[in-house]
């Protein structure tokens, strides 16, 4: 299976995030640790020995933490579980928490074997805006102290359709972090969460978003140079060298059960899905108890074949037809009216047996999947 620690805290919060976070301090992050620990030890003796192919340590800020801290976790985790050899393990890390003295030197000993870092933007007003701890000097040092603590696999976190960002400044910030050379970008089009900061200050007009018609040539231009670049894009979201995908997030779109560690995190497991509590305190007294968490939703055969199709087709490879009526018994109605008017419209194609998105198709995937979902909906409401 695949683990997933998630680290609550942050310096501070950023103006645009709805993640689950806290402010950190020392303590608290003891605290934490200790917590999580008797969490992974409960979860050993309940699932036995399972073998973990990646490990995942998100939040939040993970490069928060101590070094031994992240020691002693890693070592739970091939206690409790069997850690294999040629596990992925993965640090997201903040370029100003990253720069901490002998920090990534110690964490690559350790077995960290893959960095995320949040970059976001390398334009400073930009940083500022989203209210993000470092500056561009600082991820471009956190970059090159990386590379000289021996990670060779190397992610960038950037964001697109942030407001003053016009099309001309996103490309320059790709051609800048193509220079950088990452295995992997992770570019994601900026959200407005309900409740954070900067969507307050859009509703406000405070702050103005690109336009529709700009938002689109990010997302299609931005890939194509990407492509050209030398990074395959093999998600919705995801760029990556050959050989250099995020063997976790693929792990996800494939199904793998995954179990989720920290307050907040998701788990699913053998058909069954549960979540953390989101607060400290009722995520330590569940964990002291060591009860069964308060909902946990058993995923119908239904429900796993429509998350089936939605996660593949978030990724380049797409729904293998194959694979969908091997697992369903039914042919995929690739000749439904609605998937052919999303195939006459260029959003999704045929190609060896599999549906795809074009990456016309990935800019509206969510509008895209939606109709495919619902195509496949009520067909199974016919059989029914």
């Amino acid at each position: 299976m695949l683990l997933y620690v998630h680290v609550p805290f942050c310096v501070r919060k950023c103006g645009y995030c709805a993640f689950h976070s806290g402010p950190f301090s020392r303590e608290a992050a003891k605290l934490y640790v200790g917590q999580v620990l008797q969490e992974m030890e409960g979860w050993g003796r309940s699932l036995g020995r399972v073998r973990l192919e990646s490990v995942y340590f998100g939040g939040g800020t993970p490069s928060l933490l101590e070094p031994g801290q992240i020691e002693a976790l890693l070592r739970a985790a091939d206690t409790c579980f069997e850690l294999s050899s040629g596990a992925e393990i993965t640090l997201e890390a903040n370029p100003d928490s990253a720069l901490r003295p002998g920090f990534l030197d110690s964490v690559r000993s350790l077995g960290v074997n893959r960095l995320s870092l949040g970059v976001q933007s390398l334009q400073d007003d930009l940083l500022a805006m989203l209210g993000r701890p470092h500056d561009s000097a600082q991820a471009r040092r956190a970059v090159h102290a990386a590379r000289a603590a021996g990670f060779s696999n190397l992610s960038l976190d950037l964001i697109w359709g942030l407001p003053g960002q016009t099309l001309d400044r996103w490309m320059n910030d790709l051609a800048a972090v193509v220079e950088l050379a990452p295995e992997h970008l992770s570019c994601y089009g900026l959200s407005l969460e309900d409740g954070t900061a900067l969507t307050r200050k859009v509703e406000d007009g405070a702050l103005v978003l690109p336009d529709e018609e700009t938002g689109a040539r990010m997302y299609l231009d931005g890939s194509e140079f990407l492509e050209s670049s030398g990074y395959a894009h093999y998600e919705i979201s995801s760029h990556a060298r050959p050989g250099r995908e995020s063997r976790h997030n693929q792990g996800y779109w494939a199904g793998r059960d995954y179990l989720g560690l920290g307050p907040a995190a998701v788990s699913t497991i053998g058909g069954r899905r549960w979540s953390n509590p989101s607060a400290f305190e009722e995520y330590a007294e569940v964990v002291a108890k060591g009860e069964a968490r308060d909902e946990v939703e058993v995923l119908s055969a239904l429900t796993r074949r429509l998350e089936m199709v939605m996660l593949t087709l978030r990724t380049g490879a797409g729904l293998d037809l194959d694979k969908f009526k091997a697992t369903t018994g039914t042919e995929f109605p690739w000749r439904h009216p609605a998937v052919e008017q999303l195939r006459s419209s260029g959003l999704v194609r045929l190609r060896t047996g599999h549906l795809q998105l074009t990456r016309k198709g990935m800019l509206v995937s969510n509008s895209v999947i939606e109709m495919v979902l619902g195509v496949l909906d009520r067909m199974h409401a016919d059989t029914v």
